[in-house]
């Protein structure tokens, strides 16, 4: 494309030059209007192309060259009008750097000039020019930066500033001097380059270490950063950096004739810039301005874009991830492998010495300097068990793997066939490196890099790079699955002994610890299948377990574990832990208490490896809670225990005797066989004293209030007591919605007097402890008038509105689902909602079950990010389950309805 600057402006440069003409600021205006028609024509022809199908690589370019016309125009234009002609421009130089200087723009990027100068012009003559070249930019609402100044000034900052080196190694002359810019030229690879290269070379690893700790530590982040990102542009430009001053290039082929790259690897380097650039030129039209995070919205119409579409197995958005992760991994191999040959010595002299200092560790590999070396790397391709050796020996050494071992590794793959993966030592290797104390997580992610595990257990493939399109997950399924390992073995060695000593306790227990970490391992591997992907991995596990040659006992219990990683989990948050039948039907379906405890330890992996909030001391005592029940039935094989009223007989006589000094036992006794049979069979008797304290309390007061702090499981439990009237916990609801009280869980007990004692168990949005006593004393407050009747808690929390300044993020968009199970429970239907969160939800929901007539005994509540499954176990008005099939379908049918239409 040919940039026709010269149309768009009122004179020729000659023309401006004569004297009879007008000056600057009289043409100021024209030339501003000139350049703003220029940018909008061309912009949009530019557009028009990269919507047709341009490449990044083009796009980027072409937006490079159109401003270089803006500028030489301008610049050129400038110098003339303030009478300075061709003397002036002998002493100038206008000088494009960073970005800009390698011809790289994207829709809404930054620009970086300089103004070089000899000294022979007053600086304030050149900080005139540069102030009404800039003046005219930023009146153009373009994001420029820039510079003024000598040679000598390069030179010094250069020395003292590792950004101002990488613009200027990045230098790109524009106009005025070409024998100025010359100058700067040289110096820069001569002074400038060689200066100081190691500590750069350092200065830009670190750099990419915290760039990675701020962004993200890994290429896997569900919503990751274009540029910044690990396996964005900045890693590309960083090890361009970095080379270029180790061996002093201006043009990339020369790294192939000093043998650094071959063309294959630098073909992919411009392959990889030009991927990206295509995706960032999108994503910046998209914006409407310069953004690179891949937000959930934009992947979508990233995905439309670049013509991904809907199939039966995998949405449009998460194909396009897949590739977009494959391609940031591959750049990342990329730019750790060029840093890794910049800062080693060379190959030949690293020959000569480190034969004397090497030291065998057996199958042709050498440790030396803290790596991993294959001298003779033909020994893999003459034995390729020795590929799962490297990674056993590296682990058992707590040494690195080599660069030229990593490419060994990628470019010998097609040697991980099934002969291979049913090689008896290959797989003896594998479980060595599973029961090893320590490096087992770090050894798997090594092998996930280096794409080794896919080959090594295709059924891997299914997860690899796969992407779940919610705001709960913030990993892909793969990454996600390794961080699980690495909590497993953090358990396993007892690191986490302080913050989870019961966990940490029971992994101590674990007779075989590689079939944990394979269950761990394996536990989502049917995601890449579709739904049910517990059934379907479960279904994958016997054909892994034969080609490993596992016994017939590990097999099943790999099986076993993986088809019911999501059960423990479910039962524990969304099921109720005082229901004893159900308790020993979860039991008896763990069959042996190793089964229990091996499913526990996956399920507290599971969870703490989907994100650092997500793992939350409640829910660490609702897992305890689950576990230690259960146990208790395997470990007495049932509850053989004597019936229910001769247990309700012995908890009445305890209570009794509890306050007999306090309260009259004729009451007391009266009391307790009122209460509900659940409630007296599934509390200590201390805990059943206070609450009587408080039924009889309402004879003085009909209301009366709880509070007690749990800081070891991160919430207080608010008890109201009072008189039963319909719709009642539907408003305790509403008020502690509308003072912003998150519930955890609730149970619902109405006495046969007509007392109800309702027990929540509640935290702050952000899952703290609420201690603020004046908060609790508004709560209070509002409890009591709505219990009265005196406001409506509808007015609550409807003026509980979001803060309407704050943007909110856009997630993807899952519908409402509503699930009913009357099998579960003996007494309960149980109602179960999957939806997104909103202000007041659950007084929407309890509202509109009481509406229908419905009155809820326990509560569960979950909330992962923006999604919300909250449980209800429910019984008419008559204390029955609902069983007619029309009742059933109105119920989900009206929950449904509220909860869309709910704003």
């Amino acid at each position: 494309m040919q940039f026709f600057i010269d149309s768009y402006f009122p004179d020729t440069i000659d023309a401006v030059g004569d004297a009879g003409m007008a000056g600057f600021d009289e043409k100021r205006p024209l030339y501003l209007s000139g350049s703003k028609k220029f940018l909008a024509h061309y912009r949009e022809e530019i557009k028009s192309l990269h919507q047709a199908g341009a490449s990044g690589s083009d796009v980027a370019h072409l937006l490079s060259d159109m401003m270089d016309a803006l500028h030489n125009r301008l610049f050129l234009s400038i110098v003339y009008d303030l009478g300075g002609g061709d003397v002036m421009l002998e002493h100038v130089s206008l000088v494009a750097v960073g970005g800009y200087g390698r011809g790289e723009l994207n829709p809404y990027s930054d620009i970086d000039v300089m103004f070089l100068h000899d000294g022979v012009l007053p600086v304030a003559t050149v900080e005139d020019i540069a102030q009404k070249l800039l003046y005219f930019l930023w009146d153009m609402r373009l994001d420029v930066g820039y510079s003024v100044r000598m040679i000598a000034d390069c030179v010094e900052m250069a020395a003292s500033d590792g950004t101002v080196k990488t613009a200027l190694m990045d230098a790109r002359f524009l106009s005025g001097s070409r024998p100025l810019f010359d100058v700067l030229y040289k110096v820069i690879f001569s002074q400038i380059l060689p200066k100081s290269s190691n500590s750069f070379i350092k200065e830009k690893i670190a750099d990419m270490k915290s760039r990675r700790e701020k962004y993200g530590s890994t290429v896997y982040l569900l919503e990751p950063n274009l540029k910044e990102g690990e396996g964005g542009l900045r890693d590309l430009q960083t090890a361009i950096w970095v080379a270029r001053v180790k061996y002093k290039f201006s043009d990339l082929r020369e790294l192939i004739i000093k043998g650094i790259l071959d063309d294959e690897e630098l073909e992919s380097y411009y392959a990889a810039l030009d991927y990206l650039w295509r995706i960032r030129n999108e994503l910046h039209y998209f914006n409407g301005r310069k953004n690179d995070q891949l937000t959930f919205d934009a992947q979508v119409h990233l995905a439309g874009f670049l013509g991904y579409r809907d199939s039966g197995r995998m949405l449009a958005v998460e194909e396009f991830m897949r590739d977009y992760y494959r391609h940031a991994n591959k750049v990342e191999h990329f730019t750790s492998s060029l840093i890794s040959r910049c800062i080693w010595r060379d190959e030949g002299a690293l020959k000569i010495l480190g034969y004397f200092v090497r030291r065998p560790v057996g199958d042709g590999c050498f440790v030396l300097k803290g790596e991993l070396i294959i001298p003779d790397e033909s020994v893999v391709e003459k034995n390729p068990v020795v590929m799962m050796k490297i990674f056993e020996l590296a682990q058992k050494h707590g040494v690195m793997l080599n660069v030229r071992v990593k490419g060994v590794i990628r470019r010998n793959l097609a040697l991980v066939n099934d002969k291979f993966r049913r090689n008896r030592d290959v797989n003896q290797s594998f479980l060595n490196i599973l029961r090893s104390a320590k490096g087992v997580a770090e050894t798997l992610r090594l092998m996930h890099h280096l794409e080794f595990l896919n080959r090594y257990i295709p059924e891997l493939e299914n997860i690899y790079c796969k992407v779940q399109h919610d705001m709960y997950h913030i990993y892909t399924v793969d990454i996600h699955t390794l961080f699980a390992v690495e909590q497993t073995e953090k358990m396993l060695s007892g690191e986490f002994k302080t913050i989870m000593p019961l966990p940490c306790a029971i992994a101590a227990e674990i007779n075989k610890p590689e079939l944990l970490i394979m269950a761990v391992l394996f536990h989502d591997i049917g995601k890449g299948s579709g739904g049910g992907h517990a059934e379907k991995g479960a279904a994958m596990i016997p054909t892994i377990a034969r080609r490993m040659g596992l016994s017939r006992e590990g097999s099943e219990r790999l099986e076993f574990l993986v088809r019911y990683h999501l059960l423990f989990a479910h039962i524990s948050q969304r099921r109720d832990l005082n229901d004893e039948k159900m308790i020993t039907q979860f039991a008896h379906q763990m069959e042996t208490s190793e089964n229990l405890k091996m499913l526990y330890l996956l399920t507290v992996a599971d969870v703490r490896a989907v994100g650092s909030d997500v793992w939350t001391n409640w829910k660490a005592s609702l897992f305890q809670e689950l576990y230690e029940k259960a146990f208790a039935v395997l470990d007495r094989g049932g509850f053989q225990q004597e019936a229910s009223s001769e247990r309700v007989t012995a908890v009445i006589k305890k209570v009794t005797a509890i306050l007999e000094n306090d309260l009259p036992a004729a009451e007391v006794r009266q009391e307790l066989r009122s209460m509900p049979v659940r409630l007296l069979l599934s509390n200590p008797p201390t805990l059943i004293a206070e609450q009587v304290r408080l039924l009889l309390g309402l004879e003085r007061s009909d209301i009366l209030l709880r509070l007690s702090h749990q800081p070891e499981s991160d919430c207080s439990e608010y008890t109201i007591c009072a008189h039963d009237t319909p719709g009642l916990f539907s408003r305790i609801t509403g008020v502690m919605a509308a003072n912003g009280i998150n519930i955890l869980g609730a149970h619902i007990n109405t006495s046969k007097n007509g007392k109800v004692l309702d027990i929540l168990q509640v935290n702050s949005p952000q899952g703290n402890l609420v201690t603020d006593s004046a908060r609790w004393d508004k709560i209070e407050h509002d409890m009591r008038q709505v219990i009265h009747g005196e406001v409506q808690v509808s007015a609550l929390v409807a003026r509980r509105k979001r803060p309407t300044l704050l943007t909110v993020r856009p997630a993807p968009r899952f519908a409402t689902k509503v699930d009913i199970d009357n099998e579960v429970s003996e007494e309960y239907t149980v109602i179960d909602i999957l939806t997104h969160d909103k202000v007041g939800l659950l007084y929407l929901i309890t509202s509109t079950l009481a509406e229908m007539g419905l009155y809820i005994g326990v509560s569960k509540i979950s909330t992962k990010v923006d999604q919300v499954a909250d449980v209800f176990y429910v019984r008419d008005i008559f204390g029955l389950k609902i069983t007619d099939p029309e009742k059933l379908s109105e119920i989900c049918s009206k929950l449904m309805t509220a909860i869309d239409e709910w704003v």
